[in-house]
């Protein structure tokens, strides 16, 4: 490990430290306030109930991709879906990439806050039906390679996946990222699949059907690496499940 890449794991780690006794702070001093605007919540929740009516719901939705679908009537595959199906039955992602929701998941993703990430499963579970919650017989993380958990002090979907998994009572399932792939970042959806090709194994039997856990979807192309080799280990049905969806910018 050389001198930068011991000084960013170090920082991640710190960083960890001091966002965790902020919000210990911030619960101690605001008990029972909505996170988005300090007002009294809706019973156990840490919102009220209109800040939360006024969050970016991600409806409608393509049911395949979660792609947004603004103006649709309703509902229903996108033109990308029925040309070229992912390699998951269905997505489930209750709210879009914008607003107040953007600035949790910042806070959450590279500021290791866990009340954000609080929140952000609290939402999760509140935006998946109680039929969703009840599908799967596992959970499965999208990880991140070790040196990047590393640097960021901790893997955000394995965190994610790990208490909503003991919630639920359902056994948690590891993948390995083969290779540290470069960064998504300006990349289309079919530049991100071949980026992401062969990159996770995961060792052992699954049960049939798997849901698979993240933070943010965008083109989905991750989360389509990951169902395939959840399919290899003996998946059957694969259904795709993050908090947020980013709206595509490509046609």
């Amino acid at each position: 490990m050389n001198k930068l890449t011991r000084s960013l794991s170090q920082w991640g780690v710190l960083s960890t430290r001091v966002g965790a006794k902020v919000d210990h702070c911030l619960r101690r001093q605001l008990p029972g306030r909505c996170v988005f605007c300090l007002g009294i919540t809706d019973r156990e929740r840490p919102w009220c109930g209109d800040c939360l009516a006024a969050l970016p719901w991600n409806l409608p939705a393509c049911p395949r991709c979660a792609e947004p679908l603004p103006g649709w009537p309703e509902a229903r595959p996108c033109g990308h879906c029925l040309r070229h199906p992912p390699s998951f039955e269905r997505s489930r992602v209750p709210l879009r990439y914008e607003k107040e929701v953007a600035g949790l998941v910042q806070r959450f993703k590279f500021e290791a806050s866990p009340r954000a990430g609080t929140v952000l499963l609290a939402l999760l579970e509140a935006g998946l039906p109680e039929m969703a919650l009840a599908w799967p017989e596992a959970l499965v993380p999208v990880p991140l390679h070790p040196r990047r958990a590393r640097q960021r002090g901790f893997d955000q979907g394995e965190w994610l996946a790990r208490r909503l998994a003991r919630r639920l009572e359902l056994p948690l399932v590891r993948a390995q990222r083969r290779r540290d792939t470069p960064t998504q970042r300006g990349l289309d959806r079919e530049e991100r699949r071949r980026n992401l090709s062969g990159a996770f194994v995961i060792e052992g039997a699954l049960p049939q059907r798997v849901a698979l856990v993240d933070d943010v979807m965008t083109t989905g192309a991750t989360l389509g690496a990951l169902a395939l080799a959840c399919r290899v280990a003996g998946a059957r049905e694969v259904e795709a499940w993050a908090v947020a969806r980013t709206p595509l910018q490509e046609s």
